[in-house]
């Protein structure tokens, strides 16, 4: 017995002695990656990848779900076409105001194939004013096109052509977007063919902009130019992360300074677009301004955060529910409300006939308001509920 446990002893001392010398010289053959190591390696091979080879991975995959698409529409007609019919004003100014066929006007944007099936996401500026829309494909195919639906508020359309089998593009996801990740821009700027352009996400969520009603852009400085609106801007991935929309510009040249829709605005219109060929918002009746640092001293608020309403529409949701001119709208639905235009943001998210809570600052004093949300309307010009 004394001779087993001694035998016991010495192979316990050796394996000991062993895992102490292959710790010392050897850590990492006893030590399990972590999910943080396993990140790290594969972000090392992502970068040890695009240093060698470039972003050409991310654009072959895109590349073939961006088209161009072509536009016409008739000039309108001229006013002084009965008197060129004329005789005697014909005689006096010759045969050189021969009347002439109307020529068509063409334009060019870009779209991103967003189904196999044949859907386009492009802007609404792109299509607006066309009598006939063409599409080519990055394989030369030329198909006419079809309207599904229009958003003149967030400045998307939807498109639709007869195919099959198209390269749709893989959608991103929106959370993951930061300031200074890398991105291209793919379009057809000034009609020279489809062009790719890099750069960073230079912010997100622009607004107060003036170009749409609804504004929450990713501003980017990847060379956007005229040709290029309603096509991608995708991540290092080659995902959809924007519709290239607008750009800054004193010359009408890329400045540096472009904007694209959030991939996330864009698939919700889509969707609904597809679904009921318009898209409906949410609405509760306020008119509203930013809470400027005077009005915060004023109200006596300890930040300029928040949105003050103007006025209350008569009959409308808020007028129902009890809101006031005065009042501060600092949430809704849990969700914080930093100016007039995140709170259009928000309401425009809610769907009509849901419940919504609104915080409010009211003489000083926070409180919850509960309403139903109504439908957003064309626009109006709207009655103002007196102030209380």
């Amino acid at each position: 017995m004394r001779q087993l446990w001694s035998i016991f002893s010495q192979a316990v001392t050796a394996c000991l002695g062993i895992l102490f010398v292959v710790k010392l010289f050897y850590p990492n053959l006893l030590t399990q990656p972590s999910n943080q190591t396993l990140v790290i390696k594969e972000s090392t091979a992502n970068a040890t990848a695009i240093a060698k080879s470039g972003y050409r991975s991310a654009a072959s995959k895109a590349m073939p779900s961006v088209v161009n698409i072509f536009t016409t529409a008739k000039l309108s007609q001229d006013p002084h076409r009965a008197l060129k019919n004329d005789p005697l004003f014909r005689h006096f100014f010759g045969e050189e105001m021969e009347e002439e066929e109307d020529q068509p006007e063409n334009s060019l944007g870009s779209g991103v194939i967003v189904s196999d099936d044949g859907l386009i996401l492009t802007n609404n500026h792109v299509i607006s004013s066309a009598d006939r829309i063409e599409v080519a494909l990055s394989d030369g195919r030329k198909l006419s096109a079809t309207v599904v639906g229009t958003d003149p508020d967030t400045d998307l359309a939807v498109l639709k052509i007869n195919q099959k089998k198209l390269p749709a593009i893989t959608f991103a996801s929106s959370e993951q977007m930061k300031v200074g990740d890398v991105v291209l821009a793919i379009g057809n700027p000034f009609g020279v063919g489809q062009t790719v352009t890099q750069g960073i996400i230079s912010a997100l969520g622009r607004n107060h902009l003036g170009i749409n009603t609804f504004e929450n852009f990713i501003q980017t400085d990847a060379s956007i130019n005229p040709g290029n609106s309603g096509g991608a801007l995708i991540d290092s991935n080659g995902n959809l992360i924007g519709i290239n929309s607008a750009i800054y510009s004193r010359n009408g040249g890329s400045m540096g300074i472009g904007f694209a829709i959030p991939v996330s605005i864009a698939k919700q219109v889509m969707e609904q677009i597809t679904f009921s060929g318009s898209v409906t918002r949410g609405w509760i009746g306020i008119e509203a301004q930013d809470v400027t640092p005077e009005l915060a001293e004023s109200f006596s608020l300890k930040s300029n955060s928040g949105s003050l309403i103007a006025g209350v529409l008569l009959n409308s949701p808020a007028d129902r529910a009890g809101l006031r001119p005065g009042d501060i709208l600092v949430g809704i639905n849990d969700k914080p409300v930093t100016d007039s235009q995140s709170m259009l943001n928000i309401i425009a998210m809610l769907k009509p006939q849901d419940k919504a809570i609104l915080s409010i600052v009211r003489s000083g004093k926070t409180s919850e308001i509960e309403l139903t949300v109504g439908k957003r309307p064309l626009p109006a010009k709207p009655q103002i509920a007196a102030d209380d």
